[in-house]
């Protein structure tokens, strides 16, 4: 009876993992959301993973999402809206820019001094514009939420940019093309190309610097490749970057309406508000990295950031320009924009 002791109790144990494991309700509905950076990247962690487990704790266990980081399931950056739309993945996280052309609309806030140094700000501008302004270029996916980067800053492998005329000569790195234009009005050279690109153009002196924000120093190490980083007067950034979280339309067809309501819930203004302040926080990490290796955090003066101010009108012109040109209401996007962004600003 003592030999048959042990093997009875293991028995008992066996039998109860297996009743509880039984009694845990599978998932009804198993997401895939893809995106372009790496798994320890502030978007990642402190984004994405926490917007996942919301979706999944207020569905009680009927959602569940894997992320998949760094295009672990094949394709490039630019390709991730073609995935999510033709149902190859469910849900994706991109950088709108990546792909030119598509959401015109919705680039008006990326344009210089629309959106200044508030994230929240445009995030909350976004979302009031969305169904009457920008909705129409989405079709093909159900937008869960967009939102911006804290801006773009100036990073420069070793010179020191105080004014427009400073850009001269130099090779810059750019996700959109209204970076791109942004560049140009400066007299810089704009190299297009998805941020997990940048550190090895930095490395092969491909770009003598690049407008990206700081939180994207710590994952991709920018302090080791880079001596400045440069911005405006009260975080004064130079455009900045729309992105979006998105899921295939037929995906959210299927779902039944209690769980079509638990995704609005968990992207609701208080959860876009909180992506604003996520965004803030890690900007201001990626600086502190920067400046404890031993680089130069530069803040030009009011009068500094009046005279790119000047120089980047002709930016905004531009592109109200060629929107109109293809039927689109440039003018009336660039007013609501800063209206909103202003309301909403602190």
């Amino acid at each position: 009876m003592k030999r048959l002791l042990p093997i009875l109790i293991a028995s008992i144990f066996s039998a109860s993992a297996l009743l509880v494991a039984g009694s845990v309700q599978a998932a009804d509905f198993t997401l895939k959301l893809h995106h372009l950076l790496g798994p320890k990247a502030p978007a990642q962690t402190q984004m994405l993973e926490p917007w996942v487990k919301k979706v999944e704790e207020l569905s009680k266990g009927r959602v569940k999402i894997d992320i998949y980081p760094a295009m672990s399931l094949g394709g490039k950056p630019p390709q991730l809206v073609r995935q999510v739309r033709d149902g190859v993945v469910d849900l994706i996280w991109t950088v709108n820019g990546y792909t030119p052309g598509l959401f015109p609309r919705t680039e008006v806030f990326e344009l210089p001094f629309i959106h200044t140094n508030d994230p929240v700000a445009t995030n909350l501008a976004m979302r009031e514009m969305f169904d009457d302004y920008l909705a129409e270029e989405y079709r093909g996916m159900k937008v869960m939420f967009l939102h911006v980067h804290q801006g773009q800053a100036i990073h420069m492998v070793d010179k020191v940019i105080r004014k427009p005329s400073d850009f001269q000569g130099t090779k810059m790195r750019i996700p959109t093309r209204t970076g791109a234009w942004v560049l140009e009005a400066m007299g810089a050279a704009p190299v297009s190309m998805p941020v997990p690109d940048f550190p090895q153009a930095l490395s092969k002196k491909v770009v003598d610097g690049g407008l990206i924000p700081w939180e994207i120093i710590p994952p991709l190490k920018l302090q080791d490749m880079t001596k400045y980083q440069i911005e405006g007067e009260n975080m004064t950034r130079f455009g900045t970057t729309t992105f979006q979280v998105s899921m295939n339309q037929g995906t959210w067809d299927k779902l039944p309406k209690d769980l079509q309501d638990v995704f609005l819930q968990a992207s609701n203004e208080a959860w876009v508000r909180e992506v604003g302040e996520v965004w803030h926080r890690t900007d201001l990490f990626g600086i502190g990295v920067a400046t404890k290796a031993g680089n130069e955090h530069i803040t030009l003066s009011a009068a500094e950031t009046a005279e790119f101010k000047k120089a980047l009108e002709p930016v905004v012109d531009r592109w109200v320009k060629e929107v109109s040109d293809s039927g689109i209401d440039g003018k009336s996007l660039v007013s609501k924009a800063r209206e909103l962004v202003a309301k909403y600003s602190k």
